[in-house]
């Protein structure tokens, strides 16, 4: 289901929405469309990160910690 919304905007947007689709490739509809799924995207993931955290606790996080072996990492896996 798709539904239809009139938007006013700065004319400086409206120009830069119509460049970046052009350059896209896309329509500007799609791009708009694209843009609030992302935000909406982001959000969505601060709220799983905040409701996540609620839950955190510092005793299982050092539990965690704990069981890690204490060793050099492999070759592969240093940096530089």
């Amino acid at each position: 289901m798709k539904n239809t919304i009139s938007l006013r905007i700065p004319v400086s947007y409206h120009r830069a929405i119509q460049r970046a689709a052009e350059a896209e490739q896309i329509s500007m509809n799609q791009f708009i469309a694209s843009a609030i799924g992302e935000k909406l995207s982001a959000l969505q993931t601060e709220d799983y990160l905040d409701t996540r955290a609620a839950r955190a606790s510092r005793e299982k996080f050092e539990n965690a910690l704990a069981a890690v072996p204490d060793v050099e990492p492999e070759l592969r896996d240093r940096i530089g």
